[in-house]
């Protein structure tokens, strides 16, 4: 598990080229809001994560528990669940967004360029 990758993974690689080609400016990785969201519209008040099916939870194929040490897998899929619902939580009390895109929905740059234009730019208070 230490060559898992938590930062630049290749999902979010595709949602940064997709936002930035969409006109959309963002910083990476702010450690100052809970969760350490992978791209933050400052301006919009939005803080996305890019999520991983396996290790988020998302409910595709992907998500299949490994068949050895179930318990430690299980344990280990629940704190990153409660960890993602509380950062969340933490966002909205700032009065943040936070947006999710999971790993299968980054696939296809066509499609997640409108999941990025429904879920960023038609929802921000300040659309251009």
């Amino acid at each position: 598990m230490a060559q898992v990758r938590s930062e630049n993974t290749k999902p979010e690689m595709a949602v940064r080229k997709v936002a930035h080609a969409l006109g959309l400016r963002f910083r990476l990785h702010r450690k100052d809001l809970p969760g350490k969201p992978d791209l933050v519209f400052a301006s919009r008040r939005i803080a996305l994560f890019v999520h991983g099916c396996f290790w988020h939870r998302h409910d595709c194929g992907r998500a299949a528990t490994p068949a050895s040490n179930v318990e430690y897998w299980t344990a280990k899929f629940d704190r990153n669940v409660r960890r993602d619902a509380r950062a969340a939580a933490d966002l909205r009390k700032a009065g943040w967004r936070c947006v999710r895109i999971w790993e299968c929905e980054a696939k296809d740059p066509r499609k997640l360029a409108g999941i990025i234009r429904r879920r960023v730019i038609a929802r921000s208070p300040n659309t251009r």
